[in-house]
């Protein structure tokens, strides 16, 4: 099991109440949780309970998803328990190379809140790799003439392993002649020196046969042994020599194979073939030797890979010089490889949902952000940014994390989805950068009220119109989507009656169109008003009013209405006196008509359809008064009789017609007789069809009827003239009440003529009196025949006969 903080555990778990208490305050802890574990961990293995050591609790570790933030993971979460097992082979030497430190970083992350956690795994080496020498026989040539304590180098071995597990120790089998001495390089590592410390002779013994062997530091230990042949050679007495026992070198990475990297030189004071030197490369491993190559002639060192800084950051490379007989000299290259910036940031996104609310509040966490930049230093420092204008930003965690958070409002209606571009920037020359998108969708709420068309409505209506037909539609929209934007229709308000409503208007729930319920009377009502709703579907609903105004237009369906002349209470005939000396345009008497309808459907005209004396009156074509044309004259005929009709401006238009009996009398006494005996009239109409029917017999019997109908008409014009002297005594009064209904009020002004007459009077007087409609009775001023009789001073009984003319309420 894996040790939480290493050797600071103690200390650690002696700060894990405050760690808990801190995490209830703080988005994530800056200080990542540290174990240790050796590698080549079984699957399965515990490394440590994460739950317990993040201060999370057990049972809520299904609904945080607490899982491992990376790509290649090799460790996973228990999500019963909390603990961190081991997912996949750890192999220390595959994942840090010869690094002394192997450490990996990796981020826990957790939902509901989401948050990082930091996690950091330190893997120890175990010693699983034994050392190895390239060869299994190294033959080294010694000259007879080496002097004692003189060194040769020798191959060393190779191990992959690191610290205590690594190559330790070299031992050579015992020989008289040979020793060992071991030696380090700048890097730490080891290699050996073979030690003349007997002199050579090659007559006595021209071959030495050693084994050399290897052994690390594990436990147990691990070896392994290559032989080695020394073959004594003949005399050369000056052995190479190098200018330098050390070369350092430093290299850009990712330089072109073939590049030169530097040159070695070795002389040699002998002459001829002992003079001449050749190079090769001792005590590397197999890897450097496909990077670098040596010229065996000339010393000069070429890439022969690309260098890459982050996988290695420098070479030490052994060389050896031997001349032409046996001497051999040695030296060591240093390379250190300088780091460029040739490694972009890489991203890493990780977020709960695509979906954001439209009614987020600002700093709600949309995404968790993480940057990884193999370069080193500055090359490897990045600075993460969105580029765009929206309602999110970036904000920093800890070096390398970020929380991408809302910094605005957001609108659905005006912005359904937002495509955003982060960017991660290295601060190397020049800078690299990478680039990751990711697409977030705003999800609806309704915060958005119906919106009608119009700000009001007023629709015109022409009266009798058919029941159930549409007379208006309203309509409203929403932006909003789903049952958020779905709009419904209703009637909220009225200046009707609320039980009347119903019968009156309806409005369709889905479509908003306005239906009539019944037939509209001009009449009985112009207008009215009624307040509608559209709600929508969401939770809580938004509604909006507008109000809709209905005007019932008028339709000519009333014909005129005649108030004067009309027959008196017990069904007797009225007429009109006028004096005998009346001039041309004496006011006679004035037909008044009234029409329910209004505007040109109430416009009323009149015409005179019959006249007993054509040209002696003229009537008014608005006015309806009736007046004399000309002076009375001795042919003349004191009963006059005039057939009037009064027509409506509507189209078609409508008429009614009246009689008018006029009597040309200096008194009422002097009229009564007269009219008393004179019979009753006959109908109008009836004289009309009698006329069309003789009219039609006279064009079929051509000349004979036409005589005939001249004797007749000239029967029928005597016998009128002796029937206006029918008048029955019994009309003494004759009253005309008219009615002033409310819907005449846009029509023709209602008037009110009264006669009154006494058989006793010997003297007819008119009198127009101007009565204000606050001091009007409200019974009948007329045919009250206490009130209009008064007793004159000479005892004749005068009579008063009064036309009252009302104005209009």
């Amino acid at each position: 099991m894996g040790s939480r903080w290493g050797p600071q555990g103690r200390a650690g778990r002696r700060r894990m109440p405050f760690l808990l208490l801190l995490s209830l305050f703080c988005p994530a802890l800056s200080e990542p949780i540290r174990y240790t574990i050796p590698e080549e961990l079984a699957r399965g293995s515990l490394v440590g309970n994460l739950a317990k050591d993040l201060g999370l609790s057990v049972p809520d570790l299904p609904t945080r998803n607490l899982r491992v933030s990376t790509e290649k993971k090799f460790f996973t979460v228990n999500t019963e328990n909390g603990d961190l097992l081991v997912s996949d082979r750890i192999d220390r030497e595959q994942i840090c190379g010869k690094k002394s430190t192997c450490v990996l970083e990796f981020e826990m992350v957790a939902e509901k809140p989401l948050n990082f956690f930091h996690i950091t795994v330190v893997i120890q080496d175990v010693n699983d790799n034994p050392p190895t020498f390239s060869r299994n026989i190294t033959e080294l040539e010694i000259s007879e003439l080496t002097l004692t304590g003189a060194t040769f180098a020798l191959e060393s071995a190779q191990d992959s392993d690191v610290g205590l597990n690594s190559l330790q120790h070299y031992y050579l089998s015992p020989d008289p002649h040979f020793s060992l001495i071991q030696k380090e390089n700048l890097d730490g590592s080891r290699y050996p020196e073979l030690v003349v410390k007997a002199p050579l002779d090659r007559e006595e013994q021209s071959c030495h046969h050693l084994v050399l062997t290897a052994v690390d530091g594990g436990e147990p230990a691990r070896s392994c042994t290559t032989q080695i042949r020394v073959v004594v050679a003949d005399a050369n007495d000056n052995p190479p020599v190098f200018a330098q026992d050390m070369y350092r070198v430093s290299v850009q990475e990712n330089l072109p194979v073939g590049s030169s990297v530097l040159r070695v030189m070795a002389t040699d004071l002998d002459e001829g073939i002992n003079a001449e030197i050749t190079y090769a490369f001792i005590n590397i491993g197999k890897e450097v030797r496909q990077l670098f190559k040596l010229d065996s002639k000339t010393g000069e060192l070429t890439t022969g890979g690309g260098l890459d800084f982050e996988e290695r950051e420098s070479y030490t490379i052994g060389v050896e010089a031997k001349d032409g007989g046996h001497h051999t000299a040695h030296c060591k290259i240093q390379i250190d490889i300088l780091d460029e910036n040739d490694n972009a940031p890489e991203i890493t996104l990780d977020s709960e949902s695509k979906h954001i609310q439209e009614d987020a509040e600002l700093g709600t966490v949309v995404a968790l952000i993480k940057t990884h930049d193999r370069d080193s230093g500055l090359n490897g420092e990045t600075l993460c940014q969105l580029h765009g204008n929206f309602p999110f930003k970036i904000v920093q965690d800890t070096k390398n994390t970020y929380k991408l958070v809302t910094d605005g409002a957001l609108d659905r209606e005006q912005t359904p989805e937002y495509n955003i571009t982060i960017t991660a920037t290295d601060r190397g020359k020049p800078p690299l950068s990478s680039k990751r998108s990711v697409t977030f969708n705003v999800a609806d709420v309704n915060d958005n009220a119906p919106v009608f068309f119009q700000a009001s409505y007023m629709v015109p209506v022409a009266e009798n119109n058919p029941p159930g037909a549409s007379i208006a539609q309203v309509s409203a929209s929403d932006p909003d989507l789903g049952p958020n934007g779905h709009v419904s229709y209703s009637i909220v308000a009225s200046d009707l009656e609320p039980r009347a409503l119903s019968s009156y208007v309806s409005v369709s729930a889905q479509s908003g169109v306005v239906f009539a319920q019944r037939a509209f009377d001009h009449e009985q009502l112009r207008a009215f008003e009624l307040t509608l709703q559209a709600r929508d579907q969401g939770s809580p609903a938004l509604s909006a009013n507008v109000s809709l105004r209905v005007l019932v237009g008028d339709r000519n369906d009333n014909a005129p209405r005649v108030l004067y002349p009309t027959l008196g209470p017990d069904g007797s005939a009225l007429f009109d006196t006028v004096p005998r000396a009346a001039q041309p345009g004496y006011l006679v008497t004035k037909v008044v008509a009234v029409d329910a309808d209004s505007g040109h459907n109430a416009w009323l005209s009149y015409h005179v359809l019959q006249a007993s004396e054509p040209g002696l009156f003229s009537l008014g074509l608005r006015t309806g008064e009736v007046r004399t044309a000309r002076a009375l004259g001795d042919r003349d005929c004191a009963r006059q009789r005039l057939l009037v009709a009064v027509r409506d401006g509507g189209q078609p238009p409508l008429s009614a017609t009246a009689t008018l009996h006029l009597i040309f009398a200096d008194s009422l006494q002097e009229a009564l007789p007269d009219f008393s005996d004179r019979a009753e009239p006959s109908d109008p109409q009836a004289e009309l069809q009698f006329y069309l029917v003789v009219a039609l017999a006279l064009i079929s019997v051509l000349f004979l009827l036409a005589v005939i109908l001249a004797v007749a008409l000239s029967l029928r014009r005597s016998s009128s003239s002796t029937r206006w002297s029918c008048f029955q005594t019994s009309a003494v009064c004759s009253k005309t009440a008219p009615e002033v209904f409310p819907n005449y009020c846009e029509g023709t002004l209602p008037y009110s003529y009264n006669l009154c007459a006494a058989s006793h009077s010997s003297k007819t007087e008119f009198k127009f009196l101007n009565i204000n409609p606050e001091h009007a009775p409200p019974q009948d001023l007329l045919c009250n025949e206490a009130s209009w009789f008064e007793s004159t001073s000479n005892d004749n009984p005068k009579m008063t006969s009064e036309s009252v003319n009302l104005q209009q309420i």
